[in-house]
């Protein structure tokens, strides 16, 4: 069970055994109400209980068909990595659009300080490069918070290609870096260490941080905590997180803001593919109406396995099982259906046999999954459609060879 306390009560969310897979357009990624909504009662809970602002990070989820349902939580906005999604948190989403990224270009520069009411720069050269159109939009009325970017050059991620304080990262100033000469105009300060991590692992590097920027600490406004922080995966420690984060804005006197992505998307939805084909070469594989590479990509760049639902692992991978002697089902390889070798979830064992035409629904797949995908091999697009609370299905978007073909020139 996540530990939350008793007064919280959250919402019950659809069973997946009364859902009609079959109903369902194939392939598509399909959003959850039911459970979106529960995700969104914790959140609003924890910014509600912690006096912190929850905004949503666009790189992990920005399914904007549902950011009216966002709103009414109280999220009050959203964070950018680049023009294009702080024109959609403008246009889209409303409330406080906030910016960050590595650097920014000269040509977009100024088409991201008119939409940006907080602006993160990544280094103390990239706020002096700019620092004299954000004065120029303050002096005209504006008001633009501004943050840089540190590296506590402490972190708790396993995986390297997402641990932003790994050795040698170009990704925020560490101590040794900082410049307290450069100060003047910014107001805030921003870190992001955390990758779907609890709330433990925010603790201790806020230890870290203070250790390291405690001076700093004292002369701002306001600091941002990054992402990261996975509230609504079952086990997180929410009431450690609102004691954290009560304990930080009272010790050092600022506003706190979080920027989650995963934890908005997390377990809200699936993607519904279809049998193909079974061909048979020693093994049976699936041949499935998606691509692992164009629409799971994170399947091979973490890589991890993900979860499909009326389907278990092979005896070799199931640590639950002493012996793999006497296993029934029947073992497939999933792949997807692109001319590369590699386009291949890996193997699974169903219950029965599988035949054209079937479903096979895999789990997890709203946060990060579809933010990533791609046109590769130039294969179908799956849908986006949300299951709403009274079981009816709404297929809000459809691609085509219009969207194929404006990729590519």
């Amino acid at each position: 069970m996540t530990v939350f306390p008793s007064d919280l009560k959250l919402s019950a969310v659809t069973p997946t055994e009364s859902v009609d897979w079959a109903a369902i357009p194939s392939p598509a990624f399909v959003l959850d109400e039911s459970r979106l909504r529960r995700n969104l009662e914790l959140i609003s809970y924890v910014q509600r209980e912690s006096g912190a602002q929850i905004i949503v990070a666009f790189k992990g989820f920005s399914m904007w068909s549902a950011f009216p349902t966002l709103r009414e939580y109280g999220i009050s906005g959203a964070t950018a990595s680049s023009l294009n999604e702080a024109r959609l948190a403008r246009e889209e989403m409303g409330g406080e659009v906030h910016v960050y990224a590595p650097a920014y270009s000269d040509a977009e520069f100024p088409a991201i300080l008119e939409l940006a009411d907080h602006l993160v720069f990544n280094s103390f050269s990239q706020w002096a490069r700019f620092r004299p159109q954000v004065e120029a939009a303050r002096a005209a009325g504006r008001t633009v918070h501004v943050g840089i970017r540190v590296n506590p050059e402490y972190a708790e991620v396993e995986t390297d290609l997402y641990n932003p304080a790994g050795p040698f990262s170009r990704l925020g100033v560490t101590r040794r870096e900082f410049r307290m000469d450069l100060m003047d105009g910014v107001d805030g300060l921003h870190f992001h260490t955390l990758c779907e991590k609890d709330s433990d692992t925010l603790e201790r590097t806020l230890e870290v941080l203070e250790r390291n920027f405690g001076d700093v600490l004292g002369q701002v406004k306001w600091v941002n905590f990054g992402g990261g922080h996975l509230m609504t995966r079952e086990g997180y420690d929410i009431p450690r997180l609102i004691r954290v984060v009560r304990a930080f804005r009272e010790r050092w006197g600022v506003h706190v803001i979080l920027e989650p992505g995963s934890a908005f998307g997390w377990q809200t939805g699936w993607l519904v593919s279809s049998v193909l084909d079974v061909v048979h070469n020693v093994k049976d594989a699936l041949l499935l109406d998606i691509s692992v590479s164009a629409h799971m990509p994170d399947v091979l760049e973490m890589p991890y396995r993900p979860r499909i639902l009326g389907a278990g692992d092979p005896p070799e991978l199931d640590h639950h099982r002493e012996t793999s002697e006497g296993v029934g089902g029947h073992p497939y390889i999933i792949g997807g259906t692109t001319c590369l070798a590699g386009d291949v979830v890996g193997e699974y064992v169903f219950d029965r046999a599988l035949e054209i035409g079937d479903r096979v629904v895999f789990d997890d797949m709203i946060h990060y999954t579809m933010v990533k995908t791609t046109f590769f091999n130039g294969v179908k697009h799956p849908d986006i459609g949300i299951l709403h609370l009274d079981g009816s299905y709404e297929r809000v978007k459809t691609f085509g060879y219009e969207e194929f073909r404006a990729k590519l020139s």
